[in-house]
């Protein structure tokens, strides 16, 4: 099985789990990513009666059928459900996600919901986070001191050259740097000063976690 068909295949699950309790107050909130898209297409297909939508990218705000109301976070009191990718999970549901580089509102929206479901295929499973490289978005004047600070760590920080975040930031890449206690490491990194956040998702990390592989899905609760 493909690697699309498989994130189709958790995109279309995770609305399956969700249908039955959606209303006409329920407010869904999308993440971003190639696997995201998936589950967009799911909802704009359906055409199901909720309140509206919240999106963490304006990439992903394009793709939403105009019968859905858009909001933004503070338009609402909370996000019943938040749907999104990752770009690796653990057995404890952590996360590390980032690599479209809407971290940030990403988080945001995650916390700020009741229940947070996680879409991937089985290739983004690790026993310990950071092979995946470990976006971090920085207010620019403190890139290089950041970068400084993370290869004192261990880390090789790499420069996303050209990319600019949808809140007018950069972001560092950090390679090489495996994550012991992400709890811990997520908070560390939280506290250089120009650091806006990084993609580790330990705080609010993810309540379901729907797996494609290519015999089968897993719903890990």
């Amino acid at each position: 099985m493909n690697q699309d068909l498989k994130k189709e295949n958790s995109a279309k699950e995770a609305f399956k789990l969700i249908k039955p309790n959606l209303q006409k107050d329920t407010v869904i909130g999308i993440g971003t990513g190639s696997t995201t898209n998936f589950f967009i297409e799911e909802l704009n297909k359906e055409k199901v009666h909720i309140k509206g939508v919240i999106c963490s990218s304006n990439a992903s705000e394009k793709l939403i059928d105009n019968s859905y109301d858009v909001f933004s976070l503070n338009e609402v009191h909370s996000i019943d459900f938040y749907v999104d990718g990752a770009d690796e999970y653990n057995d404890r549901k952590e996360l590390i996600k980032g690599g479209g580089g809407a971290l940030t509102r990403e988080k945001i929206l995650a916390y700020s919901s009741d229940i947070f479901i996680c879409i991937v295929d089985e290739s983004k499973h690790t026993d310990l986070l950071g092979k995946f490289p470990l976006p971090i978005e920085v207010i620019e004047i403190a890139r290089s001191a950041i970068s400084r600070e993370l290869m004192k760590m261990g880390g090789k920080p790499i420069f996303r050259n050209g990319f600019i975040s949808d809140n007018g930031n950069q972001i560092i890449d950090i390679h090489n740097l495996p994550i012991d206690i992400p709890y811990d490491f997520e908070a560390k990194l939280n506290n250089i000063p120009g650091v806006v956040e990084n993609g580790i998702f330990a705080n609010r990390k993810a309540d379901v976690i729907i797996c494609s592989t290519d015999s089968s899905i897993e719903i890990i609760q």
